[in-house]
This record gives structure tokens, C-alpha cells and sequence, in this order.
């Protein structure tokens, strides 16, 4: 993905040298990272990761130290967070919808206290609608490369994708899409929670698919290859995929991003389409979806 000379958001906390206060491990199936991905990766739920938490000691403000390779996603991720502002605010003003007020992208180490708890490393990134903030380790770039296996160098559409999709739940909630959501899962037993999760997780795909769709339209700056990667990086990421790779088999029920297909699917359709209408996913049959 060709982002060279382009301009980074100034919409940023660096919350990277702050000390991290709490740090966790997970249990569950297939260690720490498989039972984080298949919690939260990609915009979870915060309170049910929080909730397997065992706590330790923290890390003390001031002792940390950036390699080049942090640094230079810390570039990038400012690079793409200021590439949905343009993109956003476009497409608002294209559809009618008014100004876009953007999110602000935190880089954290570890864990950092947000509106809608304490967040940490191990949900991947996510989005808090308490705050409208775009929580980011950038530690989750390695596991996306060592234990997914996701390609891709530093500067990939896969690991824009992420970012993307995370404000993609901001366009839900400035939509009024996620509370409404929210408060039907609230209100229901936790298969058909799961189910309104799924439907929120794939609008989220269409709406990364639909910035990936300006973005190469406005600047040139997607390849056939960088396109593939990004949905390579979907794939990897469907529920089934990562249940049958922790555990051996699937449970559809417990799912609450998606399958594999459909992530691609939903991803693939805001790219090709471009166009916000068809972000249908609650209109969908559970055969369509």
C-alpha cells in the first residue's frame, strides 16, 4: 500500500511511554492470543475479555524504548487513521449526512483506562463508543504476522484493514447502528446476542471495504496484491477459522464476527461497491448473511 509523502492525523494520543497498570493473561482454548482473537479481534466486546482478566504487576511510566519498526508503524497507522478522516468526510458530504467528526486513534503498551474499562493488548484493537476512541497496541501487528500468519510488510492494506475496520464501528455508532444494536443484545439471550455481534462485525467489514474502495479510487495507492492480503487477513480472521485452528472443530452458535466467507464476502462488497447503502447486514437472513 503506497502511502509515501502522505500526511499523518494530528487526531493521536501517544499513550506509549505511560505505565500500563495492569497487565493480563487469558485462559481458555489454544492459549493467550487464540483466546483473544476469537473474543475480540477486530472490535469485540471489552467487558467479556475483561472479565477472563487476571491481573499483575504494571509496567512503570518512562522506561520505553521505540524500535524502528514500532516507529515506523506508528507512522503508518497515523497515515491511515488521517486517510479515513479524508475518506469519511467525503463520503458524508457525498451521501448528505453532515460533518464527520473523527475519532481519535490511541497507541497504547499494554493496557490504558478507556471510557469502557480498562482496555489491553490481548482484545486486539477496538473501538469505545463511550469515549470514540480507536484503541491501538501495536504489538498486535507482530501477532498478526507470527501467529496468523497474515502477509504483508509494515505498511500492508492487511494491517490498514484493522484500523479501518475499527472505525468502521465509529460509522456504526455515529449512525446510530451500534447502540441500537447494543441494546437489542442487552435485551436477549446470549445465541441471539451473538447473532446481532456478527451483523454489527460484517458492517464493519463493508464499511473498511468501502474506505478501501475511496482510498484506491482517490490516491492510486491499492494494488491487486495489497487487495488480496486484506482479504487473505479476513479469512484468517472468520470465527470458524480461528475456533477449527485452536480447538479442532466450530461452534457456529458461539460465533460473534463471522465466518471466514462472510468476512471476506461483506469486506469485498464495500470494496467493489463503494457505496454505504449497501451496508445491509441487518436486513440479511441468517442464509444470506
Amino acid at each position: 500500500m503506497k502511502l509515501e509523502g502522505r500526511r499523518e492525523s494530528e487526531n493521536v494520543e501517544d499513550r506509549r511511554s505511560m505505565g500500563t497498570g495492569t497487565k493480563i493473561s487469558l485462559g481458555g482454548i489454544g492459549g493467550l492470543i487464540i483466546a483473544g482473537l476469537i473474543t475480540l479481534l477486530m472490535g469485540g466486546n471489552i467487558g467479556d475479555v475483561l472479565g477472563m482478566a487476571v491481573q499483575d504487576g504494571g509496567q512503570a511510566e518512562g522506561q520505553v524504548e521505540y524500535t524502528q519498526e514500532e516507529q515506523e508503524l506508528a507512522k503508518f497507522s497515523r497515515q491511515v487513521i488521517a486517510s479515513t478522516e479524508d475518506i469519511w468526510s467525503q463520503i458524508f458530504k457525498e451521501y448528505g449526512i453532515g460533518e464527520y467528526p473523527a475519532p481519535t486513534l490511541v497507541l497504547y503498551r499494554g493496557g490504558t483506562q478507556t471510557a469502557c474499562g480498562q482496555g489491553q493488548a490481548a482484545m486486539g484493537p477496538f473501538y469505545c463508543s463511550g469515549d470514540q476512541n480507536v484503541y491501538l497496541d501495536l504489538s498486535f501487528f507482530q501477532t498478526m504476522d507470527k501467529q496468523l500468519g497474515v502477509k504483508g510488510d509494515n505498511s500492508s492494506l492487511a494491517k490498514a484493514y484493522v484500523i479501518a475496520h475499527e472505525v468502521g464501528h465509529h460509522i456504526e455508532y455515529l449512525l446510530g447502528t451500534l447502540d441500537k444494536a447494543h441494546q437489542r443484545m442487552q435485551a436477549t439471550n446470549q445465541t441471539n446476542a451473538n447473532k446481532y455481534s456478527v451483523r454489527l462485525e460484517l458492517m464493519a467489514d463493508f464499511y473498511a471495504g468501502v474506505w478501501a474502495h475511496y482510498e484506491s479510487r482517490m490516491f492510486g495507492s491499492i494494488s491487486d496484491r495489497d487487495l488480496q492480503e486484506a482479504i487473505d487477513c479476513a479469512q484468517k480472521i472468520g470465527d470458524d477459522y480461528l475456533q477449527k485452528r485452536a480447538q479442532g472443530y466450530a461452534q457456529p452458535e458461539s460465533f460473534t464476527h463471522g465466518t471466514s466467507a462472510q468476512r471476506m464476502k461483506w469486506f469485498k462488497l464495500g470494496y467493489q461497491t463503494g457505496d454505504v447503502r449497501r451496508a445491509t447486514t441487518f436486513q440479511e437472513s441468517d442464509a444470506t448473511l
